[in-house]
């Protein structure tokens, strides 16, 4: 009876593999997510309709559907139609593309927010569309939106876990296989826990890093 943390350390390869395997999947995703949420939003600004209106369906599909059935498609649907697509890999693209949407929303707001004068402007100087948009909108755009883009991608670390389920062996999943054989669960989640808080300190710590140079920048 009671907590007994001692069945914790023979379990501390498992656990370091899974916070490794934790912190490379929210990296990854993370990278997909910003790259993803620019593209989005650009081209349901100024791409032409034809091109606009499947990525505003495949952002409406996103947002209005669970990260966890959009994984279960990924990686189980997919299968079926002859694409097979690797566990890592679909955990990946699974979270990438469900906070691309949002931060893709984030993006947009921020470019729209811009005052129009600016594009004029450098238009005016002999910058093309994609020349006024990669110099002038988007660095300005993302400066703004750096709080509530940190904001999701500690959303995702934590969303991260729901991977498990696909056979991820990340941090949940290294505590289930430990649970398994030590039949301790309350030690193990509380460990993970506390490794989930310490990676959201770090990252907290980073954004904050980022937001400060941002505002050194304007």
């Amino acid at each position: 009876m009671g907590l007994d943390f001692s069945v914790v350390p023979p379990y501390a390869n498992i656990l370091a593999i899974g916070l490794w395997w934790t912190v490379f999947l929210t990296v990854s995703a993370a990278a997909l997510s910003l790259l993803g949420g620019v593209v989005f939003a650009v081209t349901e600004l100024y791409a032409p309709r034809l091109v606009a209106y499947p990525v505003k369906a495949l952002s409406w599909l996103f947002m209005g559907t669970p990260l966890l059935l959009q994984l279960f498609v990924i990686y189980f649907g997919l299968v079926q139609v002859g694409i097979d697509v690797p566990a890592l890999v679909a955990g990946v693209i699974g979270l990438g593309l469900h906070f691309a949407v949002y931060n893709a929303d984030i993006f947009r707001a921020g470019i729209v927010a811009l005052d129009p004068g600016q594009a004029e402007a450098s238009r005016s100087i002999g910058f093309g569309r994609l020349q006024t948009l990669r110099y002038v909108m988007l660095p300005q755009a993302i400066r703004n939106t750096t709080p509530p883009i940190g904001s999701n991608m500690i959303a995702l670390l934590k969303e991260s876990s729901i991977v498990s389920v696909i056979g991820i062996a990340e941090l949940v999943h290294a505590a289930q296989l430990a649970i398994s054989e030590t039949y301790r669960p309350f030690e193990f989640y509380l460990t993970i826990a506390a490794l989930y808080y310490a990676i959201n300190l770090v990252m907290e710590a980073v954004l904050r890093r980022i937001e400060a140079r941002v505002e050194l920048s304007r």
